[in-house]
């Protein structure tokens, strides 16, 4: 009887293992690692050349990159994420598309509500990506860790303190004390004086990490308490610290990033915390 060929890994078990040896990789086969983790989508359409010059690396790293992890080469690595595509590429794709064509024309004639149309479609799109990339293991972890939780912190800087600032006030709705890491007067390590062992501490950031958000989330961990954390890589430093990492990707409009998506997940974490702490409605005076 013929023996049944080994089963392909999936994009996920695929990404797994990339993230598990990510340390021990030269650098430029990090580059390539963190690229295929934000765009893993892409990775199954586009060429090596392209790949390579996003990455900023020669060809031959990607193929080195592929051989590394047990593949024959590129062709084989790619065939992976090839694999079940979601539905949702297609409007990502479409919009990126169509903001590669407004800049390479040069257009200068672009209405605000041309402009406004594209940073919707953007958020649209980052949303569906979204949804169907999910970890609903990790959302889980995520929810359960907060619902034990003796005391909640928050920390985000810069572009990720809107996020912060509204999982504040959404949380004070619940019965845990609350704590949001404002660095008012750059006092950030000052108030982390005040964790303690099963507190969880929720940390948001994005490339190129908030340097200042990286630091109170090791000084949380280092006194005790566990980290949820919302970044756009399982191989950023702030996922390193954390016990769990919720992986999401705004979109980019006409270099500026939107925060549609990260807003959603936030929210959702929220409502996925009342639904299990069975919160009573109050209204509010």
């Amino acid at each position: 009887m013929a023996t049944a060929p080994p089963q392909r890994p999936t994009a996920d078990q695929t990404i797994k293992r990339i993230s598990g040896e990510y340390d021990a990789l030269s650098k430029q086969l990090k580059v390539i690692a963190l690229h295929i983790e934000k765009n893993r989508d892409h990775v199954g359409i586009e060429g090596i050349q392209e790949l390579a010059r996003q990455c900023g690396v020669q060809p031959s790293a990607v193929v080195r990159f592929a051989k590394h992890f047990g593949f024959s080469g590129f062709s084989e690595l790619q065939a992976i994420f090839r694999d079940n595509l979601s539905r949702q590429l297609a409007p990502s794709r479409n919009y990126k598309a169509r903001i590669r064509d407004l800049i390479e024309s040069g257009s200068n004639n672009l209405s605000s509500v041309d402009i406004a149309r594209e940073f919707l479609a953007g958020s649209v799109a980052g949303m569906h990506e979204l949804e169907s990339s999910l970890d609903a293991a990790a959302l889980k972890k995520a929810v359960d860790l907060l619902a034990e939780a003796d005391c909640i912190w928050v920390a985000a800087s810069r572009r990720s303190f809107p996020i912060a600032a509204y999982l504040d006030y959404a949380l004070q709705h619940t019965e845990k004390r609350i704590c949001l890491v404002s660095g008012l007067g750059s006092m950030h390590q000052g108030q982390m004086r005040s964790v303690r062992k099963g507190d969880v501490m929720i940390a948001i950031s994005f490339s190129p990490y908030a340097e200042e958000t990286i630091a109170v989330a090791r000084a949380a961990t280092e006194r005790g308490a566990k980290l949820v954390a919302i970044s756009d890589s399982r191989m950023s430093p702030l996922a390193k610290l954390a016990h769990v990492t919720l992986v999401v990707q705004d979109n980019s409009t006409l270099g500026f990033r939107s925060l549609s998506s990260t807003m959603g997940l936030a929210q959702s974490l929220f409502i996925a915390l009342a639904y299990t702490l069975e919160l009573p409605y109050k209204p509010t005076t």
